[in-house]
C-alpha cells in the first residue's frame, strides 16, 4: 500500500518547477492528480509525465486568478474522482521592484495570485469537503484531508524589492491558521510551507539566457542576480539552495497520514537559513 492510494490531489501551478515535482511526488505514493498551469503546453507535459508512470491525472489549465477558475478547478476533481483529499496552493510568480517604483497594479497582481486565488480555491472546496466530512462522521469513519499553502521566507523575514510578494506570503500564513481553526472539525489539516532559495527557472542567475513570463500581457523578467544567489547559498546551514524535488518533499510530509495531528503550522524548508 502506498501512503496516498486513491487520494485526490489538486496542485496549482504544477506545469513546471516545484509544482511539477509536488505532483510527481504525490502521484508516486498513489494520489490522483489534477494538474494546473497558466499555459497549456507545460500542463500537458506534466500530465503525460504523470500518466507515463501509471498515475491517474487530468488537466485544468488556466490562470488561478480568473473569475470562476476556483470553482472549475474543484469541479474537475469532484466530477472525475470525487471530493478532494489534498489541495496544494502552489501557483505564483514574483514581480519585483522597490516600493517607490512599484505600481498599484504590480502590488495587487502579486497579492491576487498568492493570496486571493488560494482563498477562492479553498472557498470553492468548502461545500464538498463539509458534506463529505458530515457523511463520514455519520458512518463513524475518520478521514483526514490536507491543505498545504505555499509561503516563502520572504514572508517570514522580508526581502528588499518584494513588498508585494513578502506581504502576500506573510498573509497566506494568516489564512492557513484561520482555516486550520475553521476546518479542524472536518478533520482537515491546514498547514503552510515556506521555501527559501529553491533552484528553478524563477531563481536562475540573471546573466544566463534571459527569461520572462507573460502575465496578462506583461512580460515579467525572472531570475536573481548571481551575486545574490551565491550570497544566499552561503548563508544556508547546508551551504546551498534547494532543489525542486527537496521542496516537494516538504509538502509531501504534510500530506501523509503521519501528519494527521499537525495543523495550523508553518514549516520552513530553507536549508537552515
Amino acid at each position: 500500500m502506498n501512503k496516498l492510494d486513491g487520494k485526490v490531489a489538486l496542485v496549482s501551478g504544477s506545469g513546471r518547477g516545484i509544482g511539477r515535482c509536488i505532483a510527481l511526488k504525490l502521484a508516486s505514493e498513489g494520489a490522483r492528480i489534477v494538474v494546473n498551469d497558466l499555459d497549456e503546453e507545460p500542463a500537458q507535459e506534466t500530465l503525460e509525465l504523470l500518466r507515463s508512470t501509471g498515475a491517474e491525472a487530468v488537466n485544468c489549465t488556466g490562470s488561478v486568478v480568473e473569475p470562476g477558475f476556483a470553482e472549475r478547478f474543484v469541479a474537475t476533481a469532484v466530477d472525475t474522482w470525487g471530493v478532494p483529499d489534498i489541495i496544494v496552493n502552489n501557483a505564483g510568480y514574483t514581480w519585483d521592484n522597490v516600493i517607490q517604483k512599484m505600481t498599484d497594479e504590480q502590488f495587487q497582481a502579486v497579492l491576487d495570485v498568492h493570496l486571493t486565488a488560494p482563498f477562492r480555491i479553498l472557498r470553492a472546496a468548502a461545500g464538498p469537503i463539509r458534506e463529505a466530512a458530515k457523511r463520514e462522521k455519520a458512518e463513524d469513519r475518520e478521514i483526514f484531508r490536507k491543505i498545504v499553502n505555499i509561503s516563502s521566507t520572504s514572508g517570514v523575514f522580508g526581502n528588499a524589492g518584494q513588498a508585494n510578494y513578502s506581504s502576500a506570503k506573510a498573509a497566506i500564513v494568516g489564512l492557513t491558521r484561520a482555516m486550520s481553526r475553521e476546518w479542524g472539525r472536518y478533520k482537515v489539516n491546514v498547514n503552510a510551507v515556506a521555501f527559501g532559495l529553491v533552484h528553478t527557472r524563477l531563481t536562475q542567475a540573471l546573466d544566463t539566457d534571459a527569461a520572462s513570463i507573460d502575465i496578462e500581457g506583461h512580460e515579467i523578467p525572472v531570475g536573481v542576480q548571481r551575486a545574490v544567489l551565491e550570497a544566499a547559498g552561503s548563508r544556508m546551514s547546508l551551504g546551498r539552495g534547494g532543489t525542486a524535488e527537496e521542496a516537494a518533499g516538504a509538502v509531501y510530509l504534510l500530506c501523509i497520514p503521519e501528519s494527521n495531528y499537525i495543523t495550523g503550522q508553518l514549516l520552513l524548508c530553507d536549508g537552515g537559513r
